[in-house]
């Protein structure tokens, strides 16, 4: 529950608190740049991000520049501006007037990803739609011209739900478009999507969702699977939003990284000596099976996929990388009856 407004603007708080209602817990959650912070363990959370959160938004490109050339490359600071250069391009690119459409990488492909996925989706319940790791938002505001319901966007980047904040705020992006080592480009254009008013973003865990059970009709969680701590509790978190009969839409290239996901958590990409040969794609239909594995997720069951999507990334204008996407569309079953 909204507990106090420091900050806001129009109908937007954005500085504030949230308590959570429950006498065992009362906990209190802040809301930064209109983003709720929505973890469990909040204190670990705000201690592990301080740098995003406090980061400033409104340095002048030549101040961000100077920066960047005496933080140097692999710093925290570069790190940063690199995500939200490749995430910001792929999102909203091909709504830039100034980029060039006749290069061999078109922008949005995460909305090709999406509706690729949607295409195949047999069931939908009309209520809210969840997207899970939705980075700097385009996403969600395509889901949001799919339905007439609430679309809410979660991720843990507070970098990249700032500029998802901004677009959804101020109907334009700004954004550091990298050019080459630590040269960038600032870009800056409009960005005005139909039904844009339906959507709200969260920084939370898809892990831990701070939702009730059986609260959403369709879930999305494109290039998640691979990049948290935990995939098994990922799908199992998803289950449990779902309505029964409500769908997931989950895409990924299993590019795992022992830096985010412990080894033993992989799905695939690992004891190749085993029935799979660390294949992932057998193993995760096993999981989104009833008995297919021992650990088969419960209430979630495979209905149809995409073996090969691509999915272009821009590094630079140098380096492109090609993701082999595997899409998969599962249905949450009513396990009780």
């Amino acid at each position: 529950m909204l507990a106090s407004i420091a900050v806001r603007d129009a109908d937007t708080v954005l500085e504030g608190s949230l308590h959570c209602p429950n006498a065992e817990c009362r906990l209190e959650y802040p809301i930064i740049d209109g983003i709720p912070l929505l973890f469990p363990d909040i204190r670990r959370y705000i201690d592990d991000n301080i740098g995003h959160l406090t980061a400033r938004a409104d340095l002048a490109a030549e101040t961000e520049s100077i920066l960047g050339d005496c933080l140097g490359p692999n710093s925290a600071f570069d790190i940063t501006r690199q995500h939200l250069s490749a995430y910001a391009w792929d999102n909203y690119g091909d709504l830039d007037r100034e980029e060039p459409g006749d290069g061999p990488v078109r922008p949005n492909g995460v909305g090709r990803c999406l509706h690729a996925g949607l295409a195949r989706v047999a069931r939908r319940p009309d209520r809210p739609v969840l997207d899970i790791g939705c980075a700097v938002g385009r996403s969600s505001f395509e889901l949001a011209q799919t339905t007439s319901q609430l679309v809410l966007g979660i991720d843990a980047n507070v970098a990249m739900l700032r500029v998802a904040q901004q677009v959804l705020r101020q109907r334009s992006l700004r954004y550091p478009r990298r050019r080459i080592g630590v040269v960038y480009d600032r870009r800056e254009f409009p960005v005005d999507l139909p039904a844009m008013e339906r959507v709200d973003f969260w920084a939370a865990s898809g892990m831990s969702l701070p939702f009730r059970a059986d609260g959403f009709g369709l879930a999305v969680a494109l290039q998640v699977l691979d990049s948290v701590n935990s995939p098994h509790a990922l799908l199992t978190a998803i289950a449990e939003a779902l309505v029964p009969g409500g769908s997931a839409v989950l895409a990924s290239p299993y590019d795992w990284s022992p830096g985010v996901t412990p080894i033993e958590a992989w799905i695939g990409g690992h004891s190749q000596r085993g029935v799979t040969r660390g294949a992932a794609e057998p193993l995760l239909r096993s999981l989104l099976a009833p008995d297919g594995h021992p650990q088969s997720v419960t209430g979630l069951e495979l209905r149809d996929e995409v073996l090969h999507f691509p999915w272009h990334t821009r590094i630079h204008e140098r380096s492109i990388t090609l993701y082999d996407t595997h899409i998969l569309i599962a249905e949450a079953v009513d396990v009780a009856g």
